[in-house]
């Protein structure tokens, strides 16, 4: 007999991974204990999400999810807009087809990894009764998994301080799993790293890496182009520069300028996890996701959380979290100016500091894997 779980979560990437993450763990979980489990997801009909879950495949080469579902997708906005009142007819759109594919599927139970298109299924599950587990990354809860926690038996965390921003019925269900990352951050190889990035092991300056997504972050980039001669004098400089904002001939003047210290690329995907397992230290936003990629490899960081108007506020969080749990140094607002940098790295160029790091991030979330835990829970609820 198959167990079926559905999978909701999508808009942008930092919803989807996590998930995989999660449905990875149920296939190898599954196979050790020689019984099958079909994975479906429902995700935005517009966007990366097809795309991102249907590439998605495990260590073995098998595909993560078995079948993806498009949904309309709204987006409820916490300021007035016009677009509120156009999106609610994706939101019912979204709820009853969703009503239908979960009808039809009857799966044993629904993992929402949260964004706005998740809210139409959970509510659907609820009303099929449809056991629904939800997951919240960020240290401070969203909207959308605020919404989903009312049709959720469960709802998941990373951090145990979070509980303070829920009501009490809904801390009554929470339980603290951290943020599930992909296995293969598990099985990184810094050695398979150093000889993609071409550095030899034997190199006697820390390899920093740059992080700022697959679009980049404008204000990391220029910090480090404003302060690149000091940067590359203490580390080796590994820049994933965004696709969107590589200018192939600059960076040819600057790596003839720099040598073997300044090492940019457009976009690591395939081999990110080993090329994080080479660094001594990350500079990065402060998203859930590539903290916790952080996180899970004990490496230092330096992080610049994206504030202002175009954000709720969710990576100030992150990074005030783990600044005072002593695992980051963290440049906010009108402090990520280019001395300020030069302080923070400068600091993080003495490999016993950084150790010191490592030592508190190692205390703080032990060798738990997030999504070994998650994927046990729902298999407990499915009754495996």
């Amino acid at each position: 007999m198959i167990t079926k779980i559905a999978f909701t979560g999508g808009g942008t990437a930092g919803h989807i991974y996590p998930g995989l993450a999660v449905a990875d763990e149920l296939k190898s979980l599954a196979e050790k204990n020689n019984f099958e489990i079909e994975i479906s997801w429902l995700g935005c009909s517009r966007g990366m999400d097809k795309k991102i879950v249907e590439s998605a495949v495990r260590p073995n080469g098998k595909p993560s999810a078995d079948k993806f579902y498009g949904i309309p997708s709204g987006k409820l906005r916490r300021y007035f807009s016009f677009r509120n009142f156009s999106d609610l007819f994706k939101i019912a759109g979204g709820f009853f087809k969703s009503f239908f594919i979960l009808a039809r599927l009857k799966p044993a139970l629904l993992f929402s990894k949260g964004g706005f298109v998740s809210v139409p299924p959970c509510i659907a599950a609820k009303l099929l009764h449809i056991p629904v587990f939800t997951h919240e990354c960020d240290f401070t809860p969203g909207l959308a998994n605020r919404i989903n926690a009312r049709s959720a038996g469960k709802m998941l965390l990373s951090y145990e301080e979070t509980k303070k921003f829920l009501s009490p019925s809904n801390a009554a269900k929470a339980v603290v799993t951290g943020n599930p990352v992909r296995p293969v951050f598990y099985e990184a190889s810094p050695e398979r790293g150093l000889s993609f990035l071409g550095i030899p092991e034997n190199h006697e300056k820390p390899v920093l890496m740059v992080l700022g997504g697959s679009s980049g972050a404008r204000q990391i980039n220029l910090l480090v182009s404003e302060n690149l001669s000091f940067l590359c004098e203490h580390f080796i400089v590994v820049h994933q520069t965004g696709i969107v904002n590589t200018n192939e001939e600059e960076n040819s003047k600057l790596k003839e300028t720099y040598g073997e210290n300044y090492k940019p690329y457009p976009f690591i995907y395939k081999e990110m996890a080993d090329v994080l397992s080479a660094a001594d230290v990350i500079l990065s936003r402060a998203g859930a996701n590539s903290i916790w990629e952080c996180v899970v490899m004990k490496k230092p960081m330096v992080l610049v959380p994206l504030c202002g108007n175009g954000t709720r506020g969710d990576q100030v969080d992150n990074a005030k979290f783990f600044e005072e749990k002593g695992c980051a140094e963290v440049l906010l607002g009108n402090d990520a100016t280019g001395e300020n940098l030069k302080i923070k790295l400068g600091k993080m160029a003495d490999s016993a500091l950084r150790l010191s790091y490592s030592e508190k991030l190692k205390e703080l979330c032990g060798d738990v894997k997030p999504a070994e835990k998650i994927a046990e829970l729902i298999l407990t609820e499915a009754g495996k």
